[in-house]
């Protein structure tokens, strides 16, 4: 996909800065281990290897070991919602010159590449992964409409995606979009031998 000016320059943001508050195990939920890695790891492997041009990480609550290709943006204010958290994520892919963004969560380690690369791929201003119908994330953002993004409270682009759905565009997606919650989630997935 290109612009009048070349090809789109598209980041990534990984929300992972909540402090996962359900989930009850001796670790933060990102921390945990899901089959042998990381919850995080999970979904930032799927993001690195992806067609975005950087993939900024927002953390908070917690620290996390992160490679060396993520960007990391912490957010002092995690705790007064996922809005601040976003907007930090927005503000860095802005300084990196980002022309849309594709917003993703740490706790969902089943969101492959290929519907990173597919959301990533849609002209249409605001993109919204679909698991059998069902709205997920990633979400792709072009810049036209982050200044409609929320500035404060718990909610992401949840709110813009309802007040403009004639600018959203679901783009369906292989994978899950399951999210690990609690300790439950977890020993589920870590005893089932089956993909999501």
């Amino acid at each position: 996909m290109s612009s009048a000016d070349g090809p789109e320059r598209i980041f990534a943001i990984l929300l992972a800065a909540g402090a996962g508050s359900r989930f009850e195990g001796r670790l933060h939920k990102l921390q945990a281990s899901l089959r042998g890695r990381p919850v995080v790891d999970w979904a930032l492997a799927a993001v690195i290897s992806s067609d975005v041009a950087g993939c900024i990480v927002v953390t908070g609550a917690v620290l996390l070991e992160l490679p060396a290709e993520a960007i990391v943006v912490h957010n002092p204010l995690w705790a007064t919602g996922q809005a601040t958290s976003l907007q930090l994520g927005v503000v860095a892919a802005a300084e990196r010159g980002a022309d849309a963004v594709v917003i993703g969560l740490g706790d969902q380690p089943f969101v492959t590449t290929r519907a990173w690369n597919e959301v990533a791929g849609s002209a249409a201003p605001i993109a919204v992964a679909t698991y059998a119908g069902v709205r997920g994330h990633p979400v792709r953002l072009h810049r036209s409409v982050w200044p409609l993004l929320p500035t404060a409270g718990d909610h992401g682009a949840r709110e813009l995606i309802a007040q403009r759905p004639e600018l959203v565009c679901e783009v369906a997606c292989t994978g899950s979009g399951a999210d690990i919650d609690t300790m439950e989630d977890l020993h589920t997935w870590n005893s089932s031998t089956n993909s999501p």
